[in-house]
């Protein structure tokens, strides 16, 4: 059997408002809290959904989710947004109607959201292809690019939409989209100039400024810092939550997947940029010489960029700034603007989804909320015209008689502010087309004299006497009572919001603009089609629009979801009962259900109820054979409901009152319960049954195999006897046979061995003269071999190790070996020495004859030696071939560098030394600056005669240059080094290896000449502890002296 799930299982207080008992407001606010705490946030009031803003992310919106809800009846699974978007593309693909998915709320609510979830619910079960995800991912990136010219930061929401938006997806005969037509109504063009505070401008702004590049915004003229444009709010310029750099990005790709050309794009920032521009244009007054006041454009250097953005001419733009021409006939007067005035102006099948604002009632109503609100008694109307044509098309549809529903018809509402003749909007028109003064107060006179006996309409100075004492209505507003509640309207701003003017002059400058897009946003700016004729007002435009909504709403199949948002602090798991009960009222939620449950308030198809009710009846249960409705009539008779209660249609049956239903569902879960029993009970049994079975047949087998294991081990003991028997037999032949043979052959060895002695007896007498002649000789000569082989084993053990510096030896046992002894020993030095000489490498033998080298010349000479034996010899301690910054350095030195250090030169004025870098080749010597690689000096070898150190632990050397060469011209060099043993050493090797030069003289000497210039200047050193530290320090005593005093060695 089949089980389905259905709306009534496991449910979270009542999933259809319909079925809600006792039926009243605190019962449905309860229930409405009561799913919410369990993050359920939809609920149906027949198929109009309820959807709570939980504002936060809920794992109901998975791929696995939108698998769930394919192909699933409305009510067949817990209520959800999928499930309706799924009727409605349902009903689109397979019945061909056209639907409409029509989504109300107030700022805050979620209607972007939802509108989003339909959309891609849609673009997820529709079908696949390459041009189709074309078409489905273009629909879905047009969210963005609305999002960001029409959205922004309010008190309420941080994403609010100001406009009303509805979208027409065109599709084909499979149900695959084709493409879509939006529509807006009521975009809040204020909200540019002006923003109420803590509220922000447009979100596309904002997203410029932070997410542009660098060279964009050069090119637009624009800074990112937004306290330099007036248009932009700075109390709410950054949102939390909100990355307008990344969502830049997104709006950017978003174009581009939609169809925007590259130039398009620039072409539609470049406008946006010019608006940044106009708001920071500012006006100043000028009197004319006939009295009048003129405005004049303060700092033009705004208006030029802007003029350069839309390939305008200053001059023209700034004229239709401050002028404004009136034609009357065929006369032109030109009038200058004051400030205020300069500063303030195939067939498809078709599924419309409406965004629209929801019904508003704030402490400030103006205009916008009186044609928000116009539009929303429209959309009841239609929702109650439209929901009770339905119920009667489907009692039409299932053969039960249709009786009259009585309602709350608004229309009554809507003709007081449509009417043509008497309509508030009409008389709003009037206003503003009459010749004379016209103001907000006489438009109000207006409406107190006309609609002053209205049911609807309220206002403290009409001519109906009862609310002249009513202080909750002020003098400057009027009051009316619409579905949702009574709503106060101040009527300043009124007649100018209606106006909605744009001077001539300004579209004409607009349309003489070399930018593309500018042209086409001002097409009545062209000077060959000029018409006098008054543009239609606002309300004019808003009332049209709203009647062709209608219009195309009347020909859909509606489909309804009612957004609300449970508290206004944008929080999680807060639920403020007065704000939803506020918005349950100006939705006509109450009135809505009151509509739905007017006739029968359930109902269900035959095969669906019978197989969810059949377990009440015996004769249905399990399986009933005969129609479903013959079925469904044997389970109500026998569940003994009255008949007032319930009605057969044609296809479904039909329950009057909830209460008849949670009977049944009540009698269903308590039958549940009984068969569960049955259902445990037999399990439980057949478990037992089968258990035992299985013990049963175990057993049996658990003991054939023990007999066949204990027969197993019986013939293993039995085998294993027998052998060992055997064993003990075959072993006692054997020991006999072997006694026997044993003695055979010692009797055998007896003989043999009498034999042998015999016969050497015989030998012996025989030769024993000859014996006696050599035997001495021959002993003695035994004697020294074993000696010499038990010498030659006795070395072998007692060897010493391979070390060439071990001079041990084995001491010699014998005298005579002493000749012997010896040589082996010489012998075996060699031969280690030759081994330890075949492990060095080429460099390795070359740093172990420099070190040679340093022993012959500073060994007992210079007490700085021992400290260097230690330390191997690196030669290129500034690793001058990697060193980048020793590049330049390195190509100017031609051979290889064998020793390249940090030395100090000492200077003979002050005994002060300077760092330079030395560098070693084969040829000469290099003195290089340590921060900038120059050469100082560069001196050949040859002409290097001898080095002078002193015997102390210093690091001082003289290099005494030869007379008359060009490298002594400044004369020697006394430098100091940490490496002085192994510079001097690679120094008088270098002059060694050369043969075409003298070797290098060494002095070691506590006290030489050094030649600087023409003069002769000794260097003495001495022993005693220098004052900056255990360091040598050379001091000048006079002209001819420089001391160096060497820290004594501890």
């Amino acid at each position: 059997m089949e089980v389905k799930t259905s709306l009534l299982d496991n449910m979270i207080g009542v999933g259809d408002m319909v079925l809600l008992e006792p039926l009243n407001e605190n019962s449905f606010i309860e229930n409405l809290r009561k799913r919410f705490d369990h993050n359920e946030i939809y609920t149906y009031i027949g198929s109009v959904v309820i959807s709570m803003n939980p504002y936060r992310s809920l794992p109901i919106f998975t791929p696995e989710k939108v698998e769930e809800y394919r192909n699933r009846n409305f009510y067949e699974l817990s209520p959800h947004i999928y499930a309706l978007a799924d009727e409605a593309y349902r009903s689109l693909r397979d019945q061909d109607k056209d639907q409409c998915i029509l989504i109300t709320g107030e700022s805050g609510a979620g209607k972007t959201e939802a509108s989003k979830l339909v959309m891609s619910y849609v673009a997820a079960v529709c079908g696949k292809g390459q041009e189709v995800n074309k078409v489905k991912e273009q629909l879905l990136q047009s969210n963005p690019v609305l999002e960001a010219f029409g959205n922004a930061k309010t008190v309420r929401n941080d994403n609010s939409s100001r406009f009303g938006k509805y979208m027409d997806i065109e599709f084909d005969f499979k149900g695959d989209p084709l493409g879509g037509v939006i529509s807006n109504y009521l975009l809040e063009k204020s909200r540019v100039c002006k923003q109420p505070r803590g509220e922000r401008n447009f979100h596309i702004f904002y997203q410029l400024l932070s997410g542009a590049s660098n060279d964009t915004l050069t090119k637009l003229k624009l800074d990112r810092d937004f306290s330099k444009y007036n248009y932009l709010s700075l109390d709410s310029a950054t949102v939390n939550g909100l990355d307008d750099a990344a969502s830049f990005r997104t709006v950017w790709n978003a174009m581009q997947i939609v169809g925007f050309m590259e130039d398009e794009v620039q072409s539609v920032l470049e406008l946006v940029a010019a608006v940044l521009k106009l708001g920071n244009i500012e006006f100043k007054p000028e009197s004319r010489v006939n009295g009048f006041d003129e405005s004049r454009v303060k700092d033009k250097n705004d208006l030029k960029e802007m003029c350069e953005l839309l390939g305008i001419e200053q001059s023209v733009l700034e004229r239709a700034f401050s002028y404004r021409t009136v034609e009357a006939k065929m006369e032109k007067v030109s009038t200058t603007l004051n400030v205020a005035q300069a500063q303030a102006k195939t067939r498809h099948k078709v599924m419309g989804v409406l965004d629209i604002y929801g019904f508003e009632i704030f402490e400030d109503n103006s205009f916008e909320q009186f044609i928000i609100n116009y539009c929303n008694e429209k959309l009841q109307q239609i929702f109650i015209e439209l929901t009770l044509r339905e119920e009667q098309e489907e009692y039409i549809r299932e053969g039960i008689e249709w009786t009259n529903i009585e309602y709350f018809n608004n229309a009554i509402i809507c003709d007081l502010i449509e009417n043509n003749q008497n309509g508030i909007l009409a008389m709003l028109d009037e206003e503003c087309l009459r010749p004379g003064t016209v103001t907000d107060d006489t438009f109000l006179d207006k409406l107190n004299t006309i609609c002053a006996e209205h049911q609807h309409f309220e206002s403290r100075l009409s001519k109906n006497s009862k609310f002249l004492t009513d202080h909750s209505l002020p003098h400057s507003c009027f009051r009316i009572q619409h579905y949702a509640g009574k709503v106060l309207y101040r009527v300043e701003g009124f007649v100018d919001k209606n106006n909605d003017l744009l001077y001539r002059d300004l579209s004409q400058a607009m349309y003489k603009a070399t930018h593309s897009l500018m042209k086409q946003l001002f097409p009545e700016g062209n000077p060959a089609k000029v018409n006098l004729k008054r543009p239609p007002t606002a309300g004019f435009q808003f009332k049209a629009s709203v009647g062709g909504l209608m219009r195309n709403l009347q020909t859909k199949n509606p489909n309804y979801i009612r957004c609300i948002k449970p508290n206004d602090k944008k929080a999680a798991h807060i639920f403020t009962e007065s704000l939803v009960c506020h918005q349950v009222r100006y939705l006509g939620l109450m009135e809505n259900v009151r509509v739905r449950r007017a006739g029968y308030a359930f109902r269900q198809s035959y095969e669906s109820s019978l197989e969810r009710y059949k377990m009440l009846c015996k004769q249905t249960w399990p399986h009933w054979r005969g129609a479903a409705r013959d079925g469904v009539e044997v389970l109500l008779t026998d569940c003994s409901v009255p008949a007032e209660e319930f009605a057969y249609g044609r296809s479904k049956i039909f329950i009057r009152n909830p209460r008849t239903l949670f009977t049944l569902e009540e009698r269903r879960r308590a039958c549940l319960e009984d068969l569960a029993t049955l259902i445990q009970k037999i399990y439980r049994g057949w478990r037992c049954r089968t258990q035992f079975l299985l013990l049963k047949k175990s057993q049996v087998v658990v003991a054939a195999w023990y007999r066949r294991y204990a027969q197993q081990k019986k013939y293993q003991k039995i085998k294993s006897a027998t052998l060992v028997m055997q064993s003990f037999i075959r072993g006692w032949k054997a020991r006999k046979i072997l006694r026997q043979l044993k003695y055979e052959k010692r009797c055998k060895e007896a003989v043999t061995t009498i034999a042998a002695y015999w016969h050497g007896t015989q030998v012996r007498r025989e030769y024993r003269k000859f014996f006696r002649a050599n035997a001495g000789k021959k002993i003695y000569n035994f004697t020294i071999q074993r000696i010499m082989q038990k010498y030659f084993l006795g070395l072998k053990t007692t060897m010493p190790s391979m070390s060439p510096i071990d001079n041990t030896w084995p001491a010699r046992p014998y005298m005579f070996l002493e000749g012997a002894h010896s040589e082996l020993r010489r012998i075996f030095h060699f031969w280690r020495c030759k081994k330890y000489q075949g492990q060095f490498t080429e460099e390795k033998k070359a740093v172990y004859e420099e070190k040679l080298e340093a022993s012959e010349i500073f060994k007992d000479k210079k007490a700085l030696y021992p400290s260097s034996v230690s330390q191997p010899f690196k030669g290129d301690y500034l690793e001058i071939q990697k060193n980048p910054k020793y590049q330049k350095l390195n190509s100017a030195v031609e051979d290889k560098v064998l020793l390249a250090d940090v030395v100090n030169k000492i200077n003979r004025a002050n005994g002060k030394g300077a760092p330079r870098l030395f560098l070693l080749t084969k040829n000469n010597f290099v003195l290089a600056d340590q921060k900038t690689g120059q050469v100082k000096a560069s001196v050949p070898l040859p002409d290097l005669t001898s080095v002078s150190v002193s015997t102390q632990s210093d690091g001082f050397f003289a290099l005494k240059l030869k007379e008359g060469s060009a490298s002594a011209a400044k004369g020697d060099f006394l430098l100091s080094s940490e490496h002085l043993i192994e510079l001097i050493t690679k120094l008088h090797r270098t002059g060694a290896t050369a043969a075409d030069r003298d070797q290098i003289n060494i002095d070691i000497s506590d006290e030489f000449l050094v030649q600087f210039n023409q003069d002769k200047v000794c260097v003495k050193f001495i022993q005693g502890g220098p004052k900056n530290g255990n360091s040598a320090a050379c001091k000048r005593k006079n002209n001819r002296l420089l001391e160096v005093s060497v820290p004594s060695s501890p």
